[in-house]
């Protein structure tokens, strides 16, 4: 594609940006492990780890086991103070030696830089995805962009090696004009690729939300002078640190709606656990109030509905079912109901992905299944929209069903079968829809534990292979 020239923002563009308001925020991170080992965090939060923890996490440091070089330590105390009263959040945020006992897994799961035309960002569907940060206020251990987050090298599918770079405004301008100048020339179709245009970008990283106003702004204005027509933010700073959805952060979404009232705004926010988000008692109950609702934490609450009053933004949670973490039946009930009833949606589930040191946090897939299907029992009809995905290589496959009995006539579903169903598919998705049947693996924790045992695959899931430049 042609090389990118310093961006100039247009006059209606620099004429919303003037009106932008930043703010510093104090989210008092902690970083790292040292500050607990050399017992330098405030006194309130020197018993986050304990002795015993603190002792095996040192040991391994500077070997080939060191958790913080698999993944770096970060916690805000806004998420630290909610974790007293919670193992799961710990466990969600609290390093362990588990992490780095057995380090298969993939460095680019999804072999996502095979859609990468433009560093920093990711064109595999009909949307695009950019890194625009390599940070989070916090750490999720089973962080699914562990690569990106730690810095680490990836190969890409020229052969070359080096790390993630980050999206920048004048390369990701330059390519959606290019990529839909040339779509809007081949009569609505890309000529290589065959997509429609790209008119749906996700900001993501990291977390967007640790930029400032004015670098938010920027990116949304620039997407929506090039004629985007959606814009997503993913963000995890809901729970990590809720007071950054503050009022500059609100009048500054206004006069980006103001400004280009035609542009939709969808907020993909994650909550693993209703930890995160509702209050609790010193003896770890959930507080109800006289009617027995559930009590938000108030400033995460405050911040949902800022986001929910404003009609025109949507706001849906997607969660990975996590070892130790979320594979409770009542805690996902419990989330679903909540998030409907404040106004947010449930988007999808997800059964983890193939990163490094998987194997330390992901569950069998049926029994991801098993745990969403119970959770939904008792759950109304618009309270269980959300899905169970796990992402293939070709796209986000859909967990079906899992059956108890076997199909009369089909030899090696004895015990059962799983049923995929892909619900995402790269270019055209020519393959959307399309299911794959496999006999029943209740050990399964990743598409490779069904190699042998496929019995039907239409969808292609054991067939195949990565992408050429030419197939882009």
């Amino acid at each position: 594609m042609s090389t990118a020239t310093k961006y100039v923002p247009t006059t209606k563009e620099q004429a919303f940006l003037d009106t932008v308001t930043d703010v510093r925020h104090e989210r008092e991170i902690i970083n790292g492990l040292a500050p607990f080992l050399k017992e330098t965090v405030a006194e309130d939060l020197q018993d986050f780890y304990s002795s015993d923890e603190l002792v095996q996490l040192s040991v391994l440091k500077k070997t080939d086991r060191d958790v913080e070089s698999r993944m770096p330590v970060k916690v805000t105390r806004h998420f630290a103070e909610l974790a007293r009263y919670s193992l799961p959040i710990q466990k969600l945020v609290k390093a362990s030696p588990d992490e780095t006992l057995d380090l298969a897994g993939s460095e680019d799961p999804g072999n996502q830089m095979d859609y990468s035309p433009v560093e920093g960002l990711l064109h595999k569907y009909e949307m695009g995805l950019m890194y625009v940060v390599s940070t989070c206020s916090a750490h999720c251990r089973f962080c699914y962009r562990e690569e990106l987050i730690a810095r680490k090298e990836v190969e890409r599918a020229d052969g070359t090696v080096a790390k993630k770079g980050l999206a920048k405004i004048p390369e990701i301008v330059a390519y959606i004009h290019e990529f839909n100048n040339a779509v809007k020339d081949n009569g609505g179709r890309h000529p290589v690729c065959g997509r429609e245009k790209l008119r749906e970008v996700l900001l993501s990283g990291g977390d967007p939300m640790v930029l400032n106003n004015a670098k938010l702004a920027a990116w949304f204005s620039a997407l929506a002078e090039a004629g985007v027509e959606s814009i997503r933010v993913g963000t995890k700073e809901m729970a990590f640190y809720p007071q950054r959805f503050d009022d500059t952060f609100f009048a500054m979404l206004d006069g980006f709606h103001e400004a280009y009232p035609e542009v939709g705004m969808h907020f993909m926010v994650h909550f693993e656990h209703p930890d995160e988000f509702l209050a609790k008692t010193s003896e770890s109950e959930y507080i109800k109030d006289d009617n027995g609702f559930f009590t938000w934490v108030p400033e995460t609450g405050r911040a949902m509905r800022s986001l929910l009053d404003r009609g025109w933004i949507t706001v849906e949670n997607q969660t990975p079912i996590i070892k130790d973490i979320n594979n409770d039946v009542e805690a996902i009930r419990i989330m679903q109901r909540e998030m409907k009833r404040i106004g947010a949606d449930n988007h999808y589930f997800f059964c983890g992905r193939d990163i490094i040191a998987y194997k330390a946090f992901n569950i069998p897939m049926e029994e991801s299944w098993r745990i969403l299907n119970e959770s939904q029992k008792g759950l109304s009809g618009v309270e269980n929209h959300a899905r169970l995905s796990i992402t293939h290589y070709k796209g986000k496959t859909e967990i079906v069903a899992v059956t108890n009995e076997p199909i009369p006539g089909l030899k090696g579903s004895e015990n059962g079968v799983v049923i995929f169903k892909l619900l995402r598919n790269a270019a055209t998705a020519p393959d959307r829809g399309k299911v794959c049947i496999v006999g029943r693996n209740p050990d399964a924790a990743w598409f490779d534990d069904y190699e042998d045992r496929v019995l039907f695959d239409e969808a292609g899931l054991y067939d195949y292979a990565r992408v050429t430049k030419d197939d882009e």
